[in-house]
């Protein structure tokens, strides 16, 4: 019998709380994998731990028996590796996460400051650019974490959490101003020089897919490779442009864009946290992953 710790950590946390779904999320797991994990640890040992039910799941009498055990010892080494990777890993640590410039305006940079202030030693490196740079970043190593918005493509081993809601707005320079009194419908704005990111961006098939949806084929009159230009180009009466409502507050209130009404509702975008669940963290790159882990958007 050689079962790991790693599988008496997962049935000390699915035990705890009576449920694979919260035992993956404390683990910043996948409830497959957790359930896998059982199942190993299940075979080794020659007996049921769980009964599982709707409910939610529940110990069998071996199960009782080995929590009895299993418990205490589990929270002795979890309080030690805690206390060691806070003596160690957060003075001098450091911190190496990728991003999108949506990512970053609309989440990351507000959270990472309030890392900061908690854990002013640790150096943090952001790797900037499109989803797909992002994506390959984290997946050769370059980086540990991945924060970007949807849609975008992974596969397995690597699993996504939604943190934050992005709500989207047609926005406008002074030249349009005169769209606001009443909602505009999407077939309309073809009257209009629309602005975007490039065929090439995830940005760009999410719009693509939101106008399809409606019967149309999305048209760019002025396409850009990179976010940042997307304000000043709308600014400068250049073009419409979709953007995330978060980015955009300051510009509205102070009547530099204006904020156009659509029939049609954009559907919701989401900052997402990516990442390898099987690739050893660094105690600082740890905290900044529970940190952003307490962001959770609700799960569909």
């Amino acid at each position: 019998m050689n079962a790991s710790f790693d599988y008496y950590k997962v049935f000390y946390y699915v035990a705890k709380y009576s449920n694979f779904t919260k035992a993956a999320s404390v683990l910043l797991s996948s409830q497959p994998s957790v359930t896998r994990s059982i199942q190993n640890l299940e075979s080794e040992l020659g007996c049921r731990l769980f009964i599982r039910s709707k409910h939610g799941v529940t110990l069998t009498p071996e199960g009782k028996l080995l929590y009895r055990y299993v418990a205490p010892a589990c929270e002795r080494i979890l309080r030690g590796e805690e206390e060691l990777g806070l003596a160690l890993g957060l003075h001098g640590g450091s911190v190496s996460i990728g991003a999108t410039e949506t990512a970053l305006h609309c989440l990351l940079l507000d959270r990472l400051t309030q890392f900061q202030k908690e854990h002013p030693d640790v150096k943090i490196r952001i790797s900037n650019g499109p989803s797909a740079q992002v994506l390959s970043d984290m997946k050769e190593g370059r980086t540990d974490l991945a924060v970007i918005p949807t849609p975008f493509q992974i596969e397995k081993p690597y699993v996504s959490v939604r943190l934050r809601q992005i709500r989207s707005v047609l926005v406008g320079g002074p030249r349009f101003a005169h769209l606001c009194s009443t909602p505009v419908r999407l077939s309309d704005l073809k009257q209009y020089p629309l602005a975007g990111l490039s065929s090439s961006t995830m940005s760009y098939r999410f719009y693509e897919d939101f106008f399809a949806a409606h019967g149309l084929t999305l048209h760019y009159d002025i396409e850009m490779a990179n976010a940042d230009l997307l304000l000043p180009v709308a600014m400068h009466d250049l073009g419409l442009a979709f953007v995330p409502e978060k980015l955009v507050a300051d510009a509205l209130e102070q009547k530099k864009l204006f904020s156009i009404p659509l029939v049609e509702e954009i559907p919701l975008r989401y900052v997402c946290l990516v990442r390898d669940p099987g690739r050893p963290l660094g105690a600082a790159t740890r905290c900044l992953l529970e940190l952003l882990m307490k962001e959770r958007a609700p799960q569909n």
